[in-house]
C-alpha cells in the first residue's frame, strides 16, 4: 500500500502549478468582476498538452489515467483559479469519455483532435429544467429523418455554451410510454453548435462568472446520424460511464480549493495583529483551520481511491460519490472558515476569499445533490430500501 504520487503525477502537478502561477490574484478578480470566459489559461493548457491529458495517444492526447487528470485538475484549482479555471477545462477531461469508449474509430480521428488541440470548445447539454437530476424523464425530442436527426427541446445549466462550438447532447429518440424501462430510448449525440437552430440564455449567478452558465434552446437542430455516439437508444448508458470520473475529478478541484482558501486563512492569522499578537495564536482560531485540514486531506485520500480504482476498470461509484461529498462539505466548510478567519476583510473582494467561498457551493450542488449521493450510499453500499 503507497500514498505517495509518482514521480509523474508529481510533475503533473508541479508544471500545471507553474503555468497557473502566471495567471495569478488579478486575473481572477477581473474575470469575477466581469466575466469572460478565461481564454488565456485554456490556450496555455492546450499549448503545452494538458488538454487531452486523460485522451488517447494516437488522437493528440497524453493517454493517462483518471488519477493523473485529479492531479491536474486539483492544481488548477488551488493554484486560485478555482472552479472559475477548472471549469473552463472540464470538457476536454472527461466530457468526451463516451466518445473515447464507445465512439466509431472515424468518430475519434474527427471528434478528439480539436477538442485537446483547443481548437474546438464543447458544452455538455443533458439537465432540463422540469427533470433535474431525473435524466430518464428529459423531453427533448430527436426525430430521425433520413440520415440525419432534428432536435428539439430545451437544457438548463449548461456551461460555455456561450463560447462553444461543439455540443454533447442527449435526447429521446424513442417516447418514453414506448420503452420496456425509463433509461431505454434515450440517444447521444455530439454535433456542431449550430446557433441558426439554437438559442442561448446566459444565466446571472453568485460566482464563477468566467464561465458561462446558460438556458439553451433547440429548434429543429439537424443533426447528422453521424454525430450519434453508438447505438440508437442506449446514451443514457454511455453517460453513465463518465458519471464517476467526473464525481472523481470534481471531488480533486474541490480539494484544490479548499487547500488554496486554507492556506490563504493560515497565512493572513500568522500576519494579523490584535492585541499585540498574531490572531493565529488563538486556538479558537487554530483549531477550526486544524479541523479544515484533516478533512481536507481525508476526502483528498478517497479522491485518489475512486481515481484508482476507476483507472484499474474495477468498480467505483460508491468510491466516487463518497470523494465527491466528502470534497465538497470540506471544501465549503475550509472557504467559509477562511472568511471567517480574515474577519470583516472576508468580505472584500481584494482578499479572495469571498470569492472562494462563493465558488465552493459550485462543488456541493453539481453535478449531483449531497442528498442523492447519501441515497446512493444507503441504499447501494448499506442495502437499505430506496427512499425516492
Amino acid at each position: 500500500m503507497d500514498f505517495a504520487p509518482t514521480p509523474e503525477q508529481e510533475r503533473i502537478r508541479e508544471a500545471v502549478a507553474k503555468l497557473c502561477a502566471q495567471f495569478g490574484d488579478d486575473y481572477w478578480l477581473k474575470h469575477d468582476k466581469d466575466g469572460g470566459f478565461p481564454q488565456e489559461l485554456h490556450l496555455a493548457l492546450a499549448r503545452d498538452g494538458w488538454l487531452g491529458v486523460a485522451m488517447p495517444e494516437e488522437f493528440g492526447g497524453a493517454g493517462l489515467g483518471i488519477s493523473e487528470a485529479a492531479v491536474m485538475m486539483q492544481a488548477i484549482a488551488e493554484s486560485g483559479a478555482g472552479f472559475s479555471g477548472a471549469s473552463a477545462v472540464h470538457m476536454n477531461i472527461f466530457g468526451l469519455n463516451p466518445v473515447v469508449v464507445f465512439g466509431t474509430a472515424e468518430q475519434k480521428r474527427r471528434m478528439l483532435p480539436p477538442l485537446i488541440a483547443g481548437r474546438e470548445r464543447a458544452c455538455f447539454a443533458v439537465t432540463e429544467p422540469n427533470t433535474g437530476l431525473n435524466t430518464t424523464r428529459i423531453k427533448t425530442r430527436a426525430e430521425r429523418s433520413g440520415e440525419r436527426y432534428l432536435i428539439s427541446g430545451q437544457k438548463v445549466w449548461i456551461s460555455t455554451a456561450q463560447i462553444a462550438e461543439k455540443v454533447l447532447l442527449l435526447a429521446r429518440t424513442t417516447p418514453l410510454e414506448q420503452c420496456r424501462r425509463p433509461q431505454d430510448g434515450l440517444s447521444l449525440f455530439y454535433t456542431d453548435f449550430d446557433r441558426r437552430h439554437i438559442e442561448v440564455r446566459e444565466i446571472e449567478k453568485m460566482g464563477r462568472r468566467a464561465v458561462d452558465t446558460n438556458q439553451v434552446f433547440f429548434d429543429g437542430l439537424p443533426v447528422p446520424a453521424a454525430d450519434r455516439i453508438g447505438e440508437e437508444g442506449r446514451g443514457f448508458e454511455y453517460i453513465l460511464h463518465g458519471m464517476n470520473p467526473e464525481r472523481a475529478l470534481i471531488a480533486a478541484e474541490c480539494v484544490g480549493l479548499g487547500r488554496c482558501a486554507l492556506a490563504r486563512a493560515a497565512q493572513y492569522a500568522k500576519e494579523r495583529i490584535v492585541f499585540d499578537r498574531p490572531i493565529g495564536q488563538n486556538q479558537g482560531i487554530q483549531h477550526p483551520l486544524a479541523a479544515n485540514w484533516m478533512a481536507l486531506e481525508a476526502a483528498a485520500l478517497m479522491v485518489f481511491k475512486a481515481a484508482w480504482l476507476y483507472d484499474r476498470g474495477e468498480a467505483c461509484g460508491a468510491e466516487s460519490n463518497a470523494a465527491k461529498y466528502l470534497a465538497a462539505e470540506a471544501c465549503f466548510d475550509a472557504c467559509q472558515q477562511a472568511v471567517m478567519t480574515h474577519g470583516g476583510f472576508g468580505y472584500a473582494r481584494e482578499y479572495h476569499v469571498e470569492r472562494y467561498l462563493r465558488e465552493s457551493l459550485v462543488g456541493r450542488i453539481a453535478p449531483v445533490s449531497p442528498q442523492l449521493i447519501l441515497c446512493y450510499i444507503a441504499e447501494r453500499v448499506l442495502g437499505l430500501p430506496k427512499s425516492y
